[in-house]
């Protein structure tokens, strides 16, 4: 019987996962389709595999494993690359805070579209997930140390792009400047 409420508790807990899990796989693909067929794969397989799991501690780190490597089997059946300029961002903001925010959240997609898949895993489960670096050196089977250095290179990879790519007075600089000094 405890091992039944566990494993319901287990997949309930998967369950709850889902909007992470599509943040995260929208920030690697910047495909709102694809992100939902990556997050539905991953829970499917952490589903259905949840027995196989070892430590329940680990649970978020293991299903977001799952989803790299349906990331990565993905990357490595596809050529094409997705236009992130047509992506439609809504926002329950008034017009101009709405266009402003706007302006940021696709000047930072662009840049992230233009970081190595490395770099931008590393930056999408840290800053946008908030995983602790021993969680990200889990979820992408890489030391510590590799995590560390690939998001210092990220950020600063990242915050040259935004600088490259914004307009004189947008948001997105005075955004960067703000935060980068």
């Amino acid at each position: 019987m405890a091992t039944w409420l566990a494993q319901r508790r287990l997949r309930q807990q998967v369950c709850d996962m889902r909007p992470q899990l599509y943040r995260t796989a929208f920030a690697w693909c910047h495909d709102a389709a694809l992100a939902d067929d990556l997050v539905q794969e991953a829970m499917m397989k952490a589903l259905t595999r949840l027995k196989t799991l070892q430590d329940e501690a680990a649970l978020k780190a293991w299903v977001f494993r799952i989803m790299t490597n349906c990331y990565r089997d993905w990357g490595r059946r596809q050529k094409d690359t997705v236009d992130v300029d047509s992506i439609d961002l809504p926002c329950d903001d008034c017009p101009e805070k709405q266009t402003e925010r706007g302006r940021v959240v696709q000047d930072v997609r662009r840049a992230m579209a233009r970081l190595s898949d490395d770099h931008r895993q590393v930056v999408a489960l840290v800053d946008l997930e908030g995983f602790a670096y021993a969680e990200v050196s889990e979820v992408l089977e890489v030391p510590i140390g590799t995590v560390m250095s690939r998001l210092s290179r990220a950020r600063a990879q990242l915050r040259k792009l935004l600088l490259e790519q914004a307009a004189p007075e947008s948001p997105t600089l005075r955004l960067v400047r703000t935060h980068g000094e």
